[in-house]
């Protein structure tokens, strides 16, 4: 029965060949041009053909915005399981079919084990990549090589490096990028507001931030378990270690909750760059370092501690993993609070005051999706292109490095290293599983 599936969603997905992708390595693409492949922009009246890489609770979180947008068609699919693979096709499909519509040339949404096929389909224009951390890398490089437009929740990378080559590559071929960080855009403009304070001075010099996210991952020593059937385990593992599978990682059928592969440093850095790449995101927008970064990180007085590490910014600037929930600010006139269902100031006056017409304002799209939509066709920057996810991903690294190895680390953001410590830049990545390496940009 599964090869009847996998034979029938094949050829729904049109024009791959078989015996080119066997090999779980393979990074060649024979990808159809793409709307806008050659940079320019996209016709107003062209919908624009989405694959979605990843069947999980996320991508079923993200679906109905996407089939609902006039814009989008969503015309292919994308996972190792099979029940989730064809779960997220019925949901495209059903919903196509109560509205007149159709999905991909073929008549129907494609599916596909291997995102690579997905990406050589005819007729897609972009993805979105919503699998575990440790596969991001791999298929932003992939889908950037194919010519597609991207949107990659986050964070972004499992590592340093990984967030250089994606910045690499997405400039080299020209791909309009957002990374899943809506807090720029979305929750009301809380976050947006208190950053034009910041950036207005209402606080004065700032003296530091506290972030209140969750912990670092842990190495992984969960049993071996009975393998769920029609799940591809291999190409669920791809480039991490070699391992037994357990529904830890990745859950039996449809569920409704976030898998905990993100408490283990093979597939993720925990909770500390879950959440933290949304608030430590916020961070970096408030200090204008979207284009730079920490200089340096500080690991907490006590090895066992889980949080209290520290980086460092221009200016003397301390950022602080640990507080409440969210970004506060604190500055020579005050302090500013912010999550996404509050914002408050000590005093209060700091926010009860206008701004002026002569503080900076920042873009305030409608939603994340439709600033990815209009960037696609105006070939524009998204509100979060690809360099600020992975420079705020890698804020969240750092803190993690400085938690592993319990020692400070002096960082050059300019060249992506860390200062005169060989040591230490022998972190920025790790070793792939054989045939799992990473594509060239």
């Amino acid at each position: 029965m599964e090869n009847q599936v996998s034979r029938r969603e094949f050829l729904r997905g049109g024009a791959v060949a078989a015996a080119a992708l066997g090999a779980p390595g393979l990074v060649g693409l024979a990808a159809g041009p793409a709307l806008g492949a050659g940079g320019g922009r996209r016709a107003a009246n062209e919908r624009i053909g989405v694959g979605f890489i990843g069947v999980g609770k996320r991508t079923f979180e993200l679906l109905p915005a996407f089939l609902e947008h006039p814009d989008l068609r969503v015309i292919a699919v994308c996972d190792v399981d099979t029940t989730r693979r064809v779960h997220g096709q019925g949901i495209v499909d059903k919903k196509y079919a109560e509205s007149g519509g159709v999905g991909s040339p073929g008549g129907g949404c494609a599916a596909f084990v291997d995102h690579r096929e997905l990406l050589a389909m005819a007729g897609l224009d972009a993805v979105v990549i919503s699998t575990p951390d440790h596969w991001h890398a791999h298929q932003v490089l992939d889908a950037a090589s194919a010519r597609k437009d991207i949107y990659c929740e986050k964070p972004l990378t499992l590592t340093i490096h990984e967030a250089t080559r994606m910045i690499e590559s997405v400039r080299t071929h020209n791909r309009v990028f957002q990374t899943g960080s809506q807090q720029r855009s979305e929750y009301g403009g809380l976050f947006r507001r208190a950053c034009e304070y910041i950036r207005a001075g209402r606080l004065g010099d700032v003296l530091t931030a506290h972030v209140g996210v969750g912990v670092s991952s842990r190495f992984c020593d969960l049993p071996e378990e009975d393998m769920e059937p029609g799940l591809e385990w291999d190409r669920w593992l791809g480039p991490a270690p070699e391992r037994p599978y357990n529904a830890i990682l990745s859950p039996r059928g449809v569920h409704g909750h976030y898998p905990k592969w993100r408490e283990y440093r093979e597939y993720s850095g925990g909770l500390l760059t879950d959440m933290g790449a949304h608030h430590f995101d916020i961070v970096q927008w408030a200090l204008r370092a979207d284009a730079s970064g920490p200089l340096g990180v500080v690991p907490p007085a006590y090895e066992e501690a889980m949080h209290g590490a520290r980086l460092l910014y221009k200016d003397g600037v301390e950022v602080i993993h640990g507080g409440p929930t969210g970004a506060t600010f604190i500055g020579t006139k005050g302090m500013i609070a912010v999550d996404r269902d509050r914002i408050s100031s000590i005093p209060e006056s700091i926010l009860k005051e206008p701004l002026t017409d002569e503080d900076e304002r920042l873009p305030a799209p409608a939603n994340h999706l439709q600033d990815w939509v209009d960037c696609i066709r105006s070939r524009e920057r998204c509100i979060c292109d690809v360099e600020v996810g992975a420079r705020s991903v890698t804020a969240c690294h750092l803190l993690n490095l400085a938690y592993w190895h319990h020692r400070p680390l002096q960082w050059d953001p300019g060249v992506w290293q860390f200062r005169g410590d060989e040591e230490a830049n022998g972190w920025l990545d790790y070793q792939r599983r054989a045939g799992y390496e990473l594509p060239e940009a």
